[in-house]
């Protein structure tokens, strides 16, 4: 009986530890900053951009529509239930797709969801989001980045799509936040060690953008630009 309780002790005492180091090297991490020369001000050759959270989840949010790409090609306004096609604006959020199809709010949260969801062997969905306008705030950081760099932008987000046929695949759901946002099929998966706002810092390293170099929460993105 005494083995079997030291051994359950031990067992715990290793959780404990490992779960400690995890989030050690998480905020550690998430501190350190790459590409940070990149911070461009406002002029007509550069293309603003935002990165906006909820405090949890971040997302990348685009112009629907410029010289350069026009979303509302592969993601139609019909698609929302406003259908609104009123929208300047277009955000990106990547996740697990039973997080955001299953948990509505925290409260609806089950163990088996989360579970599921930092295991990796899951789905996940781009959430995406139209808006008329968007607000600078704490929890919505612009800033602006060169054609080149937008380029690029657009070539990572468009490869996070699942494809048929050459188009996004729509998922079918009632389980939408408002009346102009849409859920996608996605590729890869969401873990303890991807999350959402890795997904989000990868894309700002993909734009050759300031990022952490590596984070799985919302404020290693953001702390990299408190001061702009």
């Amino acid at each position: 009986m005494f083995k079997l309780v030291r051994k359950i002790f031990k067992a715990v005492a290793i959780f404990i530890v490992a779960i400690v180091c995890y989030l050690i090297f998480a905020i550690l991490l998430s501190y350190i900053t790459v590409n940070s020369d990149t911070n461009l001000k406002a002029s007509n050759e550069l293309i603003p951009i935002y990165i906006l959270s909820n405090g949890v989840h971040t997302d990348v949010v685009l112009p629907v529509k410029n010289e350069f790409k026009d979303w509302s090609f592969q993601i139609p306004f019909t698609d929302t239930v406003s259908q609104d096609s009123e929208m300047n604006f277009v955000a990106f959020g990547w996740g697990d797709k039973g997080f955001y199809l299953d948990t509505p709010t925290w409260a609806d949260l089950k163990t088996s969801t989360a579970l599921k969801a930092v295991s990796g062997f899951n789905t996940t969905a781009m959430h995406v989001t139209y808006y008329k306008k968007m607000l600078e705030n704490e929890n919505c950081v612009k800033l602006y980045i060169e054609s080149k760099n937008y380029l690029k932008l657009v070539k990572y987000i468009e490869s996070s799509f699942q494809l048929n046929s050459n188009s996004f695949t729509k998922i079918d759901t009632d389980a939408v936040y408002g009346k102009n946002d849409i859920f996608y099929d996605a590729k890869g998966h969401y873990s303890l060690f991807y999350t959402c706002n890795s997904w989000t810092n990868q894309a700002l390293k993909a734009a050759n953008q300031k990022a952490a170099l590596w984070t799985i929460f919302d404020f290693g993105i953001f702390n990299h630009y408190q001061e702009d």
